[in-house]
């Protein structure tokens, strides 16, 4: 059985994470940040799901201001949970944020540094540390004021949004991920600030998990042991999303590693939080069915015997949808490291009350969300968030509804810039939020349409996909 990874423990408001503490659920706001009616309605309701922590974007000095009264109305009315401000491009927000929320989360790729633009950059050594200089310039002024205020800090790095500076150097690669985490880390632990929690997340499972564990090692090497949130970024919704998320979270909740844990779906916030509990909940039984299914491995095969206590125990009294959830999270989160590491290539899935070719079926989900065999279009969709620039969950429904057919396409839905281009680097084509009402479209890295009304811009991508494949 694992034994969890012991961390230090981050004060966030009136709760811990890390150490021996639980291991802590959260999710996202897609509000506007500036409605603070709608905003505190929705906290609640995440709250009310189970959710501990919530996170809203802070994009700009208005949404970072208007955190103090979404703050106050929640504890008003009893809601004491921490707020988080998720800032991205504008350091000087994070410095406002940091007086009215329990934790900001900066972004290393976007801090100081310009936002991506997938130019190689060349630099001597001297002018590669004169730009780690600014980001210890611009950044320690931050740390004194989170010190003066109690407030809690989260280095988030994302796959999808790495600066030009460390991808010249290091590459689009796990190792260049850890090293912008560590760069900003190193500053935090000279300055003698813990309340730090680390998360690096991808929308693909394998770089997720590779990095995150390259992490442990390069922290352990340095004597950190900062808490771990963990996440698929851009999961998408419904039954993949929820694969995928079990596939990469669940292979290090299985190795013990992760402190706090988000499931990134292109759905209403709060319904991340029963699926989050369940991947939490499923950790003994998941870890235990891994050992077992590594013992099976034979012929480049897994075989994956599920025992109907195992899905149909917790919660009681579930219906059929409910059951066979928690028979593909078991599934997706036993095998997830195996299949990551590339111990088998092929899975069988062996359990009662499900028929032979839904069992395929998930199995063949499970193979696609830890990219080994690809049988049906992928979507890398984010869950929307106060930035999102369109109506993501009818925009996700339209598109998959005129592209599930092709099989082995990769398609990028994302509300915005933040992450957009970069996550979905390695899609065929993306669609994103240019501005509010306007959609840029991608054919892979590269912009091929400007600013497109929102109401021509699914049509206008179909027809790029059908001139393309004519």
């Amino acid at each position: 059985m694992s034994t969890r990874r012991i961390s230090s423990v981050a004060r966030v408001g009136n709760i811990a994470i890390g150490g021996d503490n639980p291991i802590r659920i959260q999710s996202m706001a897609t509000t506007n940040t500036n409605d603070t009616e709608a905003s505190v309605a929705q906290a609640k309701r995440i709250i009310d799901a189970g959710g501990e922590l919530v996170r809203f974007t802070t994009q700009g000095t208005r949404e970072a201001e208007n955190m103090k009264n979404i703050s106050a109305r929640l504890k008003a009315d009893g809601y004491p949970q921490p707020l988080v401000a998720d800032v991205h491009f504008t350091a000087h927000v994070a410095d406002i944020a940091a007086q009215y929320c329990e934790k900001v989360r900066i972004n290393p790729g976007n801090y100081v540094d310009p936002g991506r633009t997938f130019k190689h950059l060349e630099y001597t050594d001297e002018e590669y540390a004169a730009e780690l200089q600014k980001i210890d310039d611009r950044l320690v002024p931050f740390i004194n004021i989170c010190k003066e205020h109690h407030t809690a800090v989260r280095i988030g790095v994302n796959h999808g949004s790495l600066s030009d500076r460390i991808m010249s150097r290091y590459g689009d690669t796990p190792e260049g991920i850890v090293e912008s985490c560590m760069e900003f880390l190193r500053i935090f632990r000279r300055e003698q600030f813990n309340d730090v929690v680390i998360s690096i997340k991808a929308s693909n499972t394998v770089v997720m998990v590779q990095s995150v564990r390259l992490l442990v090692k390069a922290m352990d090497a340095e004597g950190m042991h900062y808490p771990l949130h963990l996440g698929v970024t851009e999961a998408g919704e419904g039954e993949d999303g929820r694969i995928k998320s079990a596939v990469g979270i669940g292979a290090l909740l299985t190795e013990g590693i992760g402190d706090t844990i988000r499931v990134s779906l292109s759905e209403e916030p709060e319904c991340e939080i029963p699926v989050a509990r369940k991947l939490v909940d499923l950790i003994p039984e998941c870890t235990r069915l891994r050992q077992e299914a590594e013992a099976s491995i034979k012929d480049d095969t897994i075989t994956l015997t599920i025992p109907a206590v195992e899905y149909v125990a917790v919660p009681q009294q579930q219906t059929e949808q409910e059951v066979w959830e928690t028979l593909q999270l078991t599934a997706a989160m036993s095998v997830g490291a195996l299949l990551i590491d590339r111990k088998a290539t092929k899975l069988v899935i062996l359990a009662e009350r499900f028929s032979p070719s839904d069992l395929q079926s998930l199995a063949d989900s499970i193979l696609q969300a830890a990219r080994i065999k690809f049988t049906k279009t992928e979507y890398i969709s984010c869950p929307g968030c106060g930035r999102t620039l369109y109506n993501l969950q009818d925009t996700i429904r339209r598109i998959k509804a005129a592209t599930s057919h092709l099989v082995g396409l990769k398609i990028g839905i994302m509300g915005c810039i933040v992450n957009g281009p970069g996550e979905m680097a390695d899609a065929d084509y993306g669609y994103v939020g240019a501005a509010r009402g306007k959609i840029s479209l991608y054919r892979g890295k590269v912009c091929v349409e400007k600013n497109i009304p929102e109401a021509e811009a699914v049509d206008r991508l179909l027809q790029l996909i059908a001139e393309d494949n004519q």
